[in-house]
């Protein structure tokens, strides 16, 4: 049998050509090509491993006739276009917690750096000055230091932060009370973080829920003379009012190692009173770039030789034989675990995902992966199947499966329930036809609808007329409407309306929409 052949395109360390080697594979190590160069070569391989410099683009994919996955040595995919790798079948990973120690050590050190000064000070005693009446630090012992997300880096960085003997607090809606207290740190509302905290530290990956989590509003409502530390992303913390506030005194420094636009030539923080920053250094460590570099690796040339999928970014893990059956049931429980996230409010603390019928008889674990996948994708542009769980378990949500032999209405029922501040919320989802997914039941309403693309959710009074005022509504926006799906609960009384649409809603209409005649709740959906 030939062996599958690899090329490792940008630097990495040399052990993970070993490890192919090792494993069945044969490798090339061949770094520093240009587009036109890799896309006349890519053609001979099955695996392609990379780290930020190669840009896996659609002419690189049309080329790579052969290629079957990429292997990322890191967490971040930006440089890969993965909806057309898709398309092309091939694989992506990634290796999500290889560098996680890494990064919180240096949001640590951010910190330190900060309290103490240090980058002015040196700077200006290396030019011959002896400047020690203009640095008065502040001690961190006993200090207040507020966690913005306390999964993997965060919870490290918090045992850190308690060996420095500060106290820890957290905002994360994920962060179960269980979980804080095994952690050592207070759970609270992202408010009162702000009005308590005498330094602050994100880890939170970017998404439209957490752009801009650090606003104007909040940076100049937090307490006065706070400092900031961002490892995490850029486009976290509206750069311009940081500066302001730094110009001003209400934030005392800022320590940044990202920014929202990279690389940051120009950033309006630069020479901003009290700030200090790094190149995006925070997975810059030799056993961080060790760590992915043997990951990425193994899970490569596993996928290769063997055929298992670890920590595949468009790809479940699946058996062969498990794999036709399950595919429309994952694709169901993704769906309605995206639903339930973008709809659900409060502070969740359990999820529990019910099969019957048809789907009591399968695998459940993969479906259960499938929904925590669609549940935990608003919070993270990196789930996926494998580390959903892993990401729930660390959050210290409680994830229950329940499997019920009964047959109800649906020959087969996928059921997902979060418990929320308000009650359990739920959504329900069986296959119609050729195993097409479908909304059946929302919040205790039913409903009939396929979840797809760009979506409306409405809550509203059951009244004359307001199907008429909606349909106008988007006309008037010149926004198209696919599918339009009605239940109600009893006749006059709560209704919800779920419409497709042909593209994206603006804020401005989603708004519009809430201020209309009937209408209780509004909110853009995306699947």
């Amino acid at each position: 049998m030939t062996k599958p052949r690899v090329l490792i395109s940008d630097k990495m360390d040399p052990n993970a050509a070993r490890i192919f080697e090792e494993r069945g594979c044969e490798v090339d190590v061949i770094t520093g090509e240009s587009p036109e160069e890799l896309a006349a070569r890519i053609g001979e391989y099955h695996g392609l491993a990379i780290r930020s410099s190669t840009k896996v683009t659609p002419a690189i994919l049309d080329a790579a006739t052969n290629l079957k996955v990429i292997g990322r040595a890191g967490i971040g995919v930006d440089n890969v276009d993965i909806p057309y790798a898709s398309g092309k079948g091939v694989v992506v990973m990634n290796t999500p917690f290889g560098n996680s120690i890494t990064t919180a050590e240096h949001a640590i050190a951010m910190t330190m750096a900060l309290a103490r000064q240090i980058p002015a000070a040196n700077t200006r005693t290396q030019n011959g000055e002896w400047p020690k009446k203009d640095f008065m630090g502040v001690e961190v012992t006993g200090k207040t230091v507020g966690l913005i997300g306390a999964g993997n880096i965060g919870s490290i960085y918090a045992s850190r932060a308690l060996g420095l003997k500060m106290k820890v607090i957290a905002y994360d809606p994920f962060l179960t009370e269980d979980r804080a207290v095994e952690m050592g740190v207070e759970k609270v509302d992202l408010d009162t973080l702000l009005s308590r905290a005498d330094f602050v530290t994100l880890h939170t990956p970017l998404t439209d829920e957490t752009r801009n989590i650090l606003s104007r509003e909040r940076l100049e409502n937090a307490k006065p003379g706070i400092r900031i530390v961002n490892c995490a992303r850029g486009g976290l913390i509206d750069e311009v009012a940081l500066k302001d506030c730094l110009e001003s005194g209400q934030v005392a420094g800022a320590a940044l190692d990202v920014f929202a636009q990279e690389p940051a030539k120009d950033s309006p923080l630069f020479g901003a009173p009290n700030f200090i920053c790094t190149p995006h250094l925070g997975a810059s460590t030799t056993e961080a770039q060790v760590n992915v570099a043997l990951q990425v690796a193994e899970q490569m040339a596993d996928y290769l030789v063997n055929g298992g999928v670890t920590n595949a970014l468009n790809m479940p893990s699946l058996s062969a034989e498990e794999a036709p059956k399950l595919k429309p049931y994952m694709a169901l429980a993704e769906k309605l675990g995206s639903l339930v996230g973008q709809l659900a409010r409060g502070n969740l603390t359990k999820i529990s995902v019910e099969r019957e019928g048809a789907a009591a008889e399968l695998n459940g674990q993969p479906i259960t992966g499938a929904v925590l996948a669609g549940f935990m994708r608003r919070y993270s542009d990196t789930v996926n199947m494998v580390n959903a769980p892993y990401l729930a378990k660390e959050r210290g949500l409680e994830v229950s499966e329940i499997r019920h032999e009964r047959e109800g209405a649906f020959n087969t029922l996928v059921r997902v329930t979060v418990e929320t501040d308000a009650g359990p919320r739920s959504v329900a989802g069986t296959l119609f036809g050729s195993g097409g997914p479908r909304l059946v039941e929302i919040f205790g309403i039913g409903i009939e609808a396929e979840l797809d693309g760009d979506m409306l959710y409405i809550v509203n009074d059951d009244k004359p007329g307001f199907i008429g005022r909606i349909g106008t509504l988007m006309g008037n926006h010149a926004i198209n409407i696919g599918t339009f799906n009605l239940g109600r609960r009893d006749a006059g009384g709560e209704a919800v309306l779920l419409l497709s649409l042909d593209e994206p809603l603006g804020a401005d209409v989603v708004a519009e929409v809430e201020q209309a005649e009937g209408v209780n709740l509004a909110k853009a959906l995306v699947f």
